[in-house]
This record gives structure tokens, sequence and C-alpha cells, in this order.
């Protein structure tokens, strides 16, 4: 085995009761108890816990969420003693990852991610748009799509998340406009993704805008471990420079396949989606030489403990 990296999920990995299987585990049931004390949202805990599936999946709600359950995911591996060399997050993952490398603490990881979700949430109900999954389509095709459907309404890339799986996103109209263009350009499957907002897009700038403040009262410290950041696709070498990349990461595509690459080039072929879903995992699929593992439940988490402790 070369290097461990742990990889947090982002939005759309949650579901209702993803932290019972942790309470078994003392070293998250500490933290799971003080979720609600730490992101500030009034019984985010008995959501978490016993939903209803459509108030957990508020982007208000469900941010803080995925973002607590990853790291109390994470305090199960670490105290274990399995620890990583390297990590990253998707989207909002990346707060965890930027936890899990010693650059936010957990506390104002939580506020973020709810300050975060709340003003994406307001983007989203004063911009109203979505986000369409398009399987089987260069990242060059899908830009020119993009780029054409651009002059009826704001659209962009918002993901490019692995060799032939592009997720585009803005306003319904100019997203519908991109998605039939990419349909005629060669794309196997345009999926619409069951989200309340146009994340990673130009409709996101309000939030991005009002994110930064946040950001700017907030302590960053120098990472311990190599962290790859959304934006750039490139190691993080300061809590300076996480702060800047925070800031622009809510309006930028996340280029999760080159961040993964650029795990690889550092010599890392072990990885772990630490939190909730199995999507990571399914990206990594089409990755060559290297070995994924889980711990959305409680087998996946102990398949995981037992193969590296």
């Amino acid at each position: 085995m070369g290097r461990l990296a742990f990889l947090f999920p982002g939005q759309a990995s949650q579901s209702v009761g993803m932290d019972k299987f942790l309470r078994n585990y003392p070293d998250a049931v500490d933290f799971l108890d003080r979720i609600d004390e730490m992101t500030g949202v009034h019984k985010l805990s008995e959501i978490i816990a016993n939903g209803p599936a459509d108030i957990l999946t508020r982007t208000d709600n469900v941010q803080p969420a995925i973002t607590m359950v990853s790291i109390a995911t994470m305090n199960v591996l670490v105290a274990a003693g399995v620890k990583p060399e390297g990590t990253a997050g998707h989207s909002l993952g990346e707060y965890a990852a930027l936890v899990t490398a010693g650059i936010l603490l957990p506390g104002i990881a939580a506020k973020l991610t709810r300050i975060r979700g709340e003003l994406m949430q307001e983007c989203a109900d004063r911009h109203p748009g979505g986000m369409l999954a398009l399987i089987g389509i260069n990242l060059e095709d899908a830009r020119k799509c993009v780029e054409e459907a651009s002059a009826i309404g704001p659209v962009g890339i918002a993901n490019v998340n692995s060799d032939g799986q592009v997720v585009i996103s803005g306003a319904r109209d100019a997203l519908k406009k991109a998605g039939a263009l990419c349909k005629k350009m060669g794309a196997r499957k345009i999926i619409p993704l069951q989200v309340s907002g146009a994340w990673h897009s130009p409709l996101m700038k309000d939030a991005a805008k009002g994110l930064e403040s946040a950001l700017d009262d907030a302590g960053f410290y120098e990472p311990e471990i190599p962290v790859v950041a959304n934006v750039t696709a490139d190691l993080i070498r300061s809590g300076d420079e996480a702060k800047r990349m925070l800031k622009k990461q809510v309006m930028s595509p996340v280029l999760w396949a080159d961040s993964i690459k650029k795990l690889q080039r550092s010599g890392f072929d072990t990885f772990i989606e630490v939190g909730p879903g199995k999507v990571l995992q399914g990206l990594m699929k089409r990755v060559k030489d290297v070995t994924v593992y889980g711990t959305h439940d409680r087998e996946a988490l102990e398949e995981t403990l037992k193969a590296l402790t």
C-alpha cells in the first residue's frame, strides 16, 4: 500500500439516520451529542436521526449535518490508528477535509457550513435554478454547449467528476438549453439532480459575497498534511490560501477528477470515503490502480478498520 488519503463527500450523500451506527463508537458519540451546540441549528441532531427527509435535505440543514457526521466518522478512524497522509473533499466536503488537515477547527467548520448553507438557500430562493449530470461527454464539448446556452441565462460548469462525467448548473431555461445541446453533441445521458439550487454557478454570486465576511472572521491554521483544493486541483500551501479557495469555491467548478489525479501523482493509491453515502466510491470505480474503502454504514466501516489497522 502507498499513501492513504481521506475523501469527504458533499451534498446528496445524506440519509435520515446516517449517524445511528456511529453511536456504537465512543469516539463519535461525544461529537455527535454536541451537533446542535456546535452548529447553532435548532434540533439538527434530531433531524439527522429521525428526519423527515425533506427537512434534512434543506440546504441550510444538510450542509452542517453532513459535515458533522463526516468529522465524527473521521474521529473513529483516527482513534483506531487509521490516519491519513493527505485529504480532499467534494464541494461541501472540503470543510471536513480542512478539519482533517488541521486548517480548521471542528467548531469553526460547523458554523461556516451552517452559514454557507443558509446563504446558498437564500440564493436559490431568489434565483431558481438546477443542475444536470452529463454522462458520456468530454469537458471541452460541455463547455461549448454551456457557452452557447449562456446567451439566454446564467449557466456554467459545476463539477468535473471524472472522465466522461460533467455536471452543469444554472438558471432553468439556460440549463435546459445547455442539456439539449449536450445531447446533440453526443452525451449518453442527461440526468437532472435532486437539488434545490444551482450550486457552483453564477447564480451563487450573492452567497459567495456573503460568505466572505464569515471566512475573514474565522481562524485558519497551517496545514498539517496535504489537502487538495476544489478550485485549483492543487495543494493548499497555507491557511490564508485555504480561506481564499473557500471564497472562490461557491461559484467555481469542482475539479474533482483532477484533484484525484493530483493525489495519485503525489503517491496516493489508497482512499477512504469518510462520511455518509457512496458517491465518491462510485466516481473512483473508473480510476485505475487504486484501492477504495467506505464508511457509510457499520459493515463498511468495520471492513475498513479491519483492512487498515
